[in-house]
């Protein structure tokens, strides 16, 4: 006999009743500016797809292109079989353009944050200090370390410096944050930020998936501020402003090798398709 899963049904009418069920609209048309839900033409105002480059016809030619030659999946994870010359080239274009050693590209951005933050801590020696509207990628990745954690009133720099003070004695400090709040649209004090983790010897990983394509020239908030070098870790994302998938983990050479190294979500994830 089956397993009883009336609990699913419970949980979900649960939901249900306060309106907080997901019940995802279905496109059919591409996302652009004007599409198509449910057999209606709307205005997007939802989408990532900040630069309409999803559709961009040299984006949608290269896609085609790629997987004619190299087929529609990679066919591994990228550690033993999956890395194409395309990931490589894709890799280097982005440490260029970011403006530092090297990049890694995973498979999504939460996949980046879920796989990078508990490499960095150990245990409860080592400190994480979160800005209390993180995204969800960030407090998944945060949960499944076995560090200390401390988390500040939103941008607020006294917060920050109180919580840094009052860490003083543990090993690791990482500090993370939003570049850009996806909720809110308001832009971290990176600036502010990273002279306090400079004080404090802290490190600092900055998700910037909302920034790229936005602030910094397109480069994202570490361009924004010319913090360039200073930055430790930056997470970014190419299925939003750059309108593919995948997302990025960019810093020193170091960074690139630990992250390869250590992250299962990278080690254990298949790798970008090659369109």
């Amino acid at each position: 006999m089956a397993a009883d899963l009336s609990w699913m049904r419970e949980r979900y009418e649960q939901l249900r009743s306060q309106g907080l069920d997901w019940d995802p609209p279905a496109l059919q048309s591409a996302s652009e500016p004007r599409c198509t839900v449910d057999g209606r033409e709307m205005i997007m105002l939802s989408a990532n797809n900040y630069l309409n480059l999803a559709t961009h016809p040299r984006v949608v030619e290269a896609a085609v292109e790629a997987t004619r030659k190299y087929g529609a999946g990679s066919g591994s994870v990228r550690a033993i079989a999956g890395t194409l010359d395309l990931h490589l080239e894709a890799e280097r274009v982005c440490a260029d353009f970011k403006e530092v050693e090297a990049a890694l590209i995973y498979s999504s951005g939460y996949t980046a944050n879920v796989g990078l933050i508990p490499t960095l801590v150990r245990g409860s020696e080592d400190v994480i200090i979160s800005d209390e509207l993180n995204h969800g990628s960030i407090i998944d990745g945060v949960r499944l370390t076995k560090a200390s954690r401390a988390v500040y009133q939103h941008n607020d720099m006294a917060a920050l410096e109180q919580v840094l003070r009052e860490h003083s004695g543990n090993e690791r400090k990482l500090i993370i944050t939003d570049g850009v709040f996806s909720m809110d649209g308001d832009i971290a004090p990176l600036d502010e930020i990273t002279e306090l983790a400079e004080q404090h010897d802290a490190m600092v990983f900055v998700d910037d998936c909302h920034g790229e394509g936005v602030l910094g020239d397109g480069r994202g908030i570490v361009a924004h501020f010319g913090l360039q070098g200073r930055v430790t870790f930056e997470i970014g994302s190419y299925s939003k402003a750059l309108g593919v998938q995948g997302g990025i983990v960019a810093g020193t050479e170091d960074v690139r090798r630990h992250a390869l190294n250590h992250s299962r979500s990278w080690l254990l994830s298949g790798s970008q398709p090659p369109g």
